[in-house]
């Protein structure tokens, strides 16, 4: 057992299907994806929020197609798009079919509400034919009535029920290129549900609690729900579902995944609660430090410590590191070890120099990795 053991997650295995060109399960690293929330119909509009969540870093966008103007809309927005776009199909099998038409990479439906397996049929037909895979969304709020009444309430038993039974349905029709939800707004419920159904299937799960709510207290509750699934192995794509602008989703779900090292993108800020002890004003720093750091996309961690106590602790774990210091001499530290004091200047400017410096190198290394001939075997 190695020191650092108790940190591995062992992720379920399952089969991969493709979204676009995006592998999801299997051993693909697990995907963020989000929804657009302007109409459809309007591409013009639809685009320029598919635009801001591209620069957040989404992997996967999903829009609805609730009418036939929606999916008249989606050729251009499938152009337009420089991720896979996910056409969420409501009830009407015609909107499935047009959208597999329209270039969507996948198709997100519940078989049993577009009526009969001959309409399931056509559905799978078109997505073979267009190269669509396909997402099984099941949601504790709109279980099938015979479930129900056979289990009384929305539960685990009934949510996974519902899901196998749609499986099914695509099954019986040589499909297997589908992932599965089973949603529930209540965090013990979608849970409870996801374990089960992992046990159940070998499928690729697209994890969320829905319907969380706004963007503090959804973010806690999807934090808490989807944590507990990731940390259990268990998801390989995710949406943080919240009452707030898409973009924040995005930089919700990389929290989670890069709390959990699953992935990285972007700086982590290690910082302080601060105290009476702090040098500077933490607070304010780190407020307006993550802001200012924002456009970094390569994977970095930066410690912002209000004093000596732990600061330089922290920084040895971090790649840039600032601990206060007494008179306004503060102590900067550079892959864990000290480097230089910084003595009443702009932190902010400072920190923000160093990672974009940092960054820059990083990123040159790799493009000269990339580019360098392979070494002739000897």
């Amino acid at each position: 057992m190695t020191i650092r053991s108790y940190r591995q997650i062992i992720r379920r295995r399952c089969r991969q299907i493709h979204v676009g060109s995006v592998p999801v399960g299997g051993d693909a690293p697990i995907t963020v994806q989000s929804m657009t929330n302007t109409p459809t119909s309007d591409a013009g509009a639809t685009i320029d929020q598919i635009r801001r969540l591209e620069e957040a870093g989404i992997d996967i966008v999903r829009v609805s197609c609730p009418d036939e103007e929606s999916t008249a809309a989606l050729p251009a927005i499938v152009k337009a798009a420089q991720v896979p776009i996910v056409a969420d199909i409501h009830f009407h099998y015609r909107r499935a079919i047009e959208a597999a038409q329209a270039g969507a990479a996948c198709l997100r439906i519940n078989p049993g509400n577009i009526g009969s397996q001959e309409r399931v049929r056509e559905v799978v037909k078109a997505a073979k034919d267009h190269g669509c895979s396909m997402r099984i969304g099941v949601n504790a709020g709109s279980l099938e009535r015979d479930l129900l009444e056979k289990y009384g309430e929305p539960c685990p038993e009934a949510m996974v029920e519902s899901a196998l039974n749609h499986a099914r349905m695509l099954e019986d029709e040589d499909f297997r290129e589908f992932k599965i939800s089973v949603k529930a707004s209540d965090v013990f419920l979608a849970v409870a549900a996801y374990q089960q159904l992992a046990d159940a299937c070998d499928y690729p799960l697209h994890v969320g609690i829905t319907e969380a709510g706004g963007l503090r207290s959804g973010t806690i509750k999807s934090s808490i729900g989807m944590g507990s699934l990731l940390w259990a192995g268990i998801g390989d794509t995710i949406r943080v579902s919240l009452s707030a602008d898409p973009v924040e989703e995005v930089k919700a779900g990389y929290e989670i995944l890069k709390s959990l090292g699953l992935r990285r993108r972007g700086v982590t800020v290690v910082a302080c609660p601060s105290c009476a002890r702090q040098q500077f004003d933490v607070i304010k720093t780190v407020e307006v430090l993550e802001e200012k750091l924002a456009h970094i996309t390569t994977p970095m961690t930066v410690s912002v410590i209000g004093c000596v106590v732990n600061g330089p602790g922290e920084a040895r774990e971090t790649d840039i590191g600032l601990t206060g210091g007494g008179n306004g001499t503060h102590m900067i530290y550079v892959a864990g070890q000290p480097d230089h004091k910084l003595q009443n200047a702009d932190i902010v400017a400072h920190l923000v120099g160093m990672v974009e410096r940092k960054a820059a190198e990083i990123e040159a290394a790799k493009a000269r990795e990339s580019t360098s001939p392979a070494l002739a075997p000897s």
